[in-house]
């Protein structure tokens, strides 16, 4: 019921709930003191005996009592909201480290879903388990042994009596926990499961309808959710059942103490008023205890998920590079390179290119060919074992992440835009922007009249863009690309399905960066890439020819065959609406 590591992993809590545990029992001990003046306010009416000055010392305690408590229990859930916070931001905080210390390949580590899972509701459970579970476990202790310590000063028999019987709830809690232990556990694995398989079927989409496979995938979340429904009924059974059993011995043990207070005073071993004060008091031995139970499941799954965050967080790391390269200027060098996600297909077959410093060179060639695979290795997104990748004479596996993801930026043909300002979007590529800096930035992808007509750059974007078109959704992610000032840009297919307008517009801004940037285009359209100082065509994963435009379209291969083809189909394009008008 105890998770040691978890209590160590946010020790800033710790002080907090020591905190939160003091109110309860302060609370406790005022509740005590007014049922110990009602209890002798009834013996003395009962006697006939009480005076307007022991009602006035009565009431006062009880007002007294009632105010001491609500204090109490407000800075108890203070207390408790301060302890969840510093245990929420603390393992957020770990979890995001850790993935950093991943590196760029951390997906090869754990899923994206799965992180998003534990980060998100995972947390949110162990705040409930530190909030709500930790400080009623400590009370529960402490009540029973307080109410214990007063009382058997009026009756050793009643009270021992009741502190016995408190103990069959944490009894119950325990027999209960090993068959929640297996269930939450199962529980855990169909929901990451389930979180796997949606997020894979999102990201795939587009192929699945292409492929018209779609029905199927259907219909196999559907069966995923079924799954995840009947486990979870079987959680809130156990839940259900579980809560009733410990019903079932708190009443029960308070009745035992009641009936065994009735009894003594029958037989004249205790007064009236100490009747009165344990047949009142006798529920708080359990009630603490009962709480504590219907939070155990709460808790148990809080702790089913730090099992999770803790498998994320002893996963073994790679050794990372340290190194940092000077990026004033930037020669790329890739020797020998061969590549694939998994071992039976290969997807690059021993690609050698020479990048040279302020130089753009493009990367051409039919679909599945591996250009965007090249891209990855070259930013680091995925781990290479064959050939060497080498940035200024140095190899790129031993330079530090961040070092290269500060001078190396990839645009891609799809670039997440935030909901929230322009400028806000904008500071992402750069935190420190001056606004001169973005509206140049603007002006260079020719959004800056576009903005400043929609309100400047407090433009609120909609998330993912929506309210943007592709060009300008593009347009923007080049602009906050720019703000990043990278040594090294690499441009994969980011004049993909746009307008023509926009696409020009990119492409003036690319050979503007030309001028002083180190330039690598990935691009379908052939006409964007006539005027890169070298050419490199891949053909299955090969470098099937290279050179300028010029030198390649003097040779039958396979750039002349595809630049061809692209011509005529535009010039087919161009020429049909003039067609028709005849």
């Amino acid at each position: 019921m105890i998770n040691a590591r978890l209590i160590k992993s946010a020790p800033a809590a710790m002080p907090f709930i020591k905190a939160s545990v003091f109110m309860m029992w302060l609370g406790l001990i005022f509740n005590i003191l007014a049922t110990f003046s009602i209890g002798f306010m009834i013996e003395k009416l009962y006697k006939q005996t009480i005076t307007s000055k022991d009602m006035i010392i009565t009431l006062s305690l009880i007002l007294l009592s009632l105010i001491v408590r609500f204090w109490a229990n407000i800075k108890g859930t203070e207390y408790s909201y301060h302890a969840s916070t510093s245990v929420k931001s603390t393992l957020r905080q770990k979890i995001y480290d850790k993935i950093l210390r991943f590196g760029l390949c951390y997906s090869n580590k754990v899923h994206t879903s799965q992180i998003t899972q534990v980060a998100g509701e995972g947390i949110e459970q162990i705040e409930i388990y530190f909030s709500l579970y930790l400080p009623q476990f400590f009370y529960s202790l402490l009540a029973p042994l307080t109410l214990f310590a007063i009382l058997s000063f009026f009756s050793v028999k009643v009270s021992l009596v009741l502190l016995i019987c408190v103990p069959l709830i944490p009894v119950s809690i325990i027999a209960v926990n090993k068959i929640a232990k297996r269930l939450l556990k199962r529980y855990w694995s169909v929901y990451t499961s389930l979180g796997d398989h949606f997020l894979d079927n999102l990201q795939g989409l587009t192929t699945l309808k292409i492929y018209q496979d779609d029905e199927y995938k259907t219909q196999e979340m559907n069966k995923d959710a079924q799954h995840f429904r009947k486990i979870t009924m079987k959680v809130l059974t156990m839940q259900l059942n579980s809560v009733t059993l410990m019903d079932l011995i708190a009443f029960g043990g308070a009745a035992i103490g009641i009936i065994l207070a009735l009894h003594q005073y029958y037989m004249g071993k205790i007064f009236l008023a100490q009747t009165v004060i344990f047949v009142l008091l006798s529920g708080e031995f359990f009630i603490p205890l009962r709480l504590l139970g219907s939070y155990f499941h709460v808790a148990m799954n809080g702790m089913t998920a730090a099992n999770h965050i803790f498998k994320i967080l002893d996963e073994p790391e790679d050794v990372t590079g340290t190194q940092s390269c000077d990026f004033s200027k930037a020669e790329i060098e890739l020797k020998n390179i061969s590549f694939s996600y998994i071992p039976e297909r290969e997807i690059l077959h021993n690609i050698s290119m020479s990048i040279p410093d302020n130089s753009m060179i493009s990367i051409v060639g039919e679909s599945g060919c591996g250009k965007s695979t090249i891209a990855s290795l070259l930013m680091g997104f995925n781990g290479y074992s064959q050939g060497s990748i080498t940035i200024n004479n140095r190899e790129l596996k031993d330079l530090d992440p961040k070092n290269l993801v500060h001078h190396m930026c990839i645009v891609k043909h799809k670039n997440y835009l935030f909901k929230g300002s322009v400028e806000e979007n904008l500071r992402m590529g750069k935190k420190e922007a001056a606004r001169e800096e973005m509206d140049n930035a603007l002006k260079m992808v020719n959004l800056y009249d576009f903005v400043y007509e929609e309100g400047g750059l407090n433009f609120q974007i909609q998330d993912a863009g929506k309210n943007l078109s592709g060009g300008q959704q593009q347009r923007l992610a080049l602009a906050r690309a720019i703000l990043h000032d990278a040594k090294v840009y690499i441009f994969d297919e980011a004049s993909s399905n746009i307008d023509m307008e926009s696409e020009a517009i990119i492409f003036k801004a690319i050979h503007e960066l030309k001028k002083k940037k180190t330039i690598i285009v990935i691009s379908h359209r052939l006409a964007n890439v006539t005027d890169s100082d070298i050419i490199y065509v891949l053909n299955e994963g090969r470098i099937a020819q290279q050179g300028t435009h010029q030198q390649l379209m003097t040779q039958d291969g396979v750039y002349k065959k595809l630049y061809q083809q692209q011509s005529n189909l535009e010039n087919m394009f161009h020429t049909q609406p003039e067609a028709h008008h005849v």
